[in-house]
């Protein structure tokens, strides 16, 4: 398998993967976004205790990640 080195991916797809995600699991992060400063990372920005604690409880539901 080969990996895609960071430049080679465009952070704009991930962000709207993630945002449609979260959203169709009823999570909304206000904040998400692309970093300004450094393209190659997402900004999840801050959130209330109890939206963190929503993802985290379907990726425990999903198990281990493959």
């Amino acid at each position: 398998m080969v990996k895609a080195s960071v430049q080679e991916v465009d952070p704009y797809t991930p962000l709207e993967s993630l945002r449609s995600s979260l959203d169709q699991a009823g999570i909304v992060f206000p904040s998400l976004r692309v970093d300004p400063q450094m393209e190659q990372l997402l900004e999840l920005g801050r959130i209330r205790a109890d939206v963190a604690q929503k993802p985290a409880d379907a990726l425990r539901r999903e198990g281990p990640m493959r």
